[in-house]
């Protein structure tokens, strides 16, 4: 391996993690999510990793075809800002949306009590919620699980920006070995940081602190969705 392959490995292992680090998109959902629907740490990591590979498959793909077709580096930088775009919009839709259905969900799981009158003439109440007995059995149905699904979409969507230029610089050498090896080591990268982040955020989370806000949960998932999508829109993020 010569050292100019070295060092765009490098900078393709560099830039992937960076360009991840520095996205809140790439991890914060996930972590967000999975608190509020009470995924487990392996479903959590199961579905960060197939986001992630679609989100950099899909500009691989795209790198690969500009290539093959000798499209410029301006205009597939264009196409990957445009679906840039489309990603960001859909974090917003699915945020506010989410945000909504929390709200409602929120409103509907309001703690009230219920007297209970016995045979000796004595009487107690308890407090619960309409959700108490029941908050797994959605999520462990065989159901599809629309969640996983709309953040796959949203992150295949999610264009690689730093990627196209990486992939043009072996490409204009003619070397087919090395744009596999940078579009490899960055899809590695990236998927693992996100990875490392959503796991670790995912256990580190205070538990109890996450029991008192569980009310509050659903509707603070969304919020946080859709700010991370007009930060994308409105500072470039």
């Amino acid at each position: 391996m010569s050292s100019e392959t070295i060092i765009l490995l490098t900078t393709a292992a560099t830039i992937g993690f960076v360009h991840t680090v520095f996205g809140p998109d790439h991890y914060i959902p996930f972590i967000v999510i999975s608190k509020a629907r009470k995924w487990s740490l392996i479903k959590t990591g199961i579905i960060t990793f197939f986001c992630g590979i679609g989100h950099v498959l899909s500009s691989v793909i795209l790198g690969f075809i500009g290539i093959g077709l000798g499209i410029s580096i301006l205009k597939l930088k264009s196409i990957e800002s445009f679906r840039g775009d489309i990603s960001a919009w859909l974090l917003i839709i699915f945020g506010f949306t989410y945000f909504i259905w929390g709200i409602h969900r929120m409103i509907r799981n309001k703690p009230h009590s219920h007297v209970h009158i016995h045979e000796d003439g004595k009487d107690h109440s308890h407090t619960h919620t309409h959700f108490e007995n029941h908050s797994h059995f959605h999520e462990d149905s065989n159901h599809v699980n629309m969640t996983a699904w709309v953040l796959f979409i949203i992150f295949v969507f999610g264009p690689c920006e730093p990627l196209i230029p990486l992939l043009m610089y072996p490409a204009a050498e003619g070397s087919v070995a090395d744009i596999i090896m940078v579009a490899i080591v960055f899809g590695l990268t990236t998927v693992g940081t996100m990875l490392t982040l959503v796991l670790l955020f995912h256990k580190l989370l205070n538990p109890n602190f996450m029991k008192k806000i569980e009310r509050y949960s659903q509707p603070i998932a969304g919020l946080t969705i859709l700010l991370c999508g007009i930060a994308i829109i409105f500072f470039g993020l």
